[in-house]
């Protein structure tokens, strides 16, 4: 049986959660994932807090999920997901020889007293390579660590990816959909069950939309396979005719 690789991702900063700064991450996994036929499975934004930081890794460790966690991996006392990390697993906090040597050739004297502690990773803990600064993250049981600057982060999570799930790779999913005028989604609800039932492997959904003149429509599309996804959307015009329902192709 083929398994299944469930990806996540936590985004930690409690920036983000203020509005000070907009998230990036998300949008920038996901254009890295879906070349690859890959696709997030679930995402959580979460502030600076150590202990709300420890009890939702615990959750992501058992899970067997594939997680990036963006954020918090700095030196600074705000900086808590190396820590939060560690306590997660029960492991004690330790200098990493390979990261202390990337942060040493980088910034020489000055990587002490205080760049130094990024090299501090929970023990067993692997570097991710940071192209940008040499300032490393690090990985530990499927769960992948870099820094809340995108422009450091996205080059790493394309690494990880090339590195770890290589064979991970599926054919690109596609995404067809049309626009349905002036129909309600309450109308839908018994074809979409059916359709599900028929297309199992497709993701259906539908996306209702109220323009600013107050006229409604409903984007109804599918993603998946490109052969099948054709297939279902020929199920869907074809019911969208029978029933003389007004549409347009999007």
């Amino acid at each position: 049986m083929v398994q299944v690789l469930r990806f996540g991702l936590i985004i930690i900063g409690d920036e983000i959660l203020s509005s000070k700064r907009q998230d990036r991450h998300l949008a920038n996994l996901n254009a890295l994932l879906k070349p690859r036929g890959l696709a997030l499975s679930w995402v959580r934004i979460l502030g600076d807090e150590a202990e709300l930081l420890v009890d939702t890794l615990k959750q992501t460790f058992a899970s067997g999920d594939q997680v990036f966690c963006c954020g918090g991996i700095g030196a600074t006392p705000d900086d808590r997901t190396r820590q939060s990390a560690a306590k997660a697993l029960g492991l004690a906090l330790k200098p990493q020889p390979q990261a202390v040597a990337e942060i040493e050739e980088q910034f020489g004297e000055q990587a002490y007293p205080h760049r130094i502690r990024m090299a501090e990773f929970p023990e067993g803990a692997a570097v991710i390579p940071n192209r940008f600064n040499r300032v490393p993250g690090f990985s530990i049981q499927q769960h992948y660590f870099m820094p809340g600057f995108p422009q450091m982060a996205q080059p790493m999570m394309e690494w990880v990816l090339d590195t770890y799930y290589a064979d991970a790779k599926q054919p690109p999913s596609v995404e067809k959909a049309i626009r349905l005028l002036d129909g309600a989604e309450s109308e839908w609800v018994e074809f979409m069950e059916a359709f599900e039932h028929q297309y199992p492997k497709l993701r259906l959904f539908s996306l209702p939309h109220i323009s600013a003149e107050g006229r409604r429509s409903i984007e109804l599309g599918i993603e998946g396979e490109a052969t099948l996804v054709e297939m279902g959307l020929n199920t869907i015009v074809e019911e969208v005719n029978k029933r003389q329902q007004a549409w347009e192709p999007l």
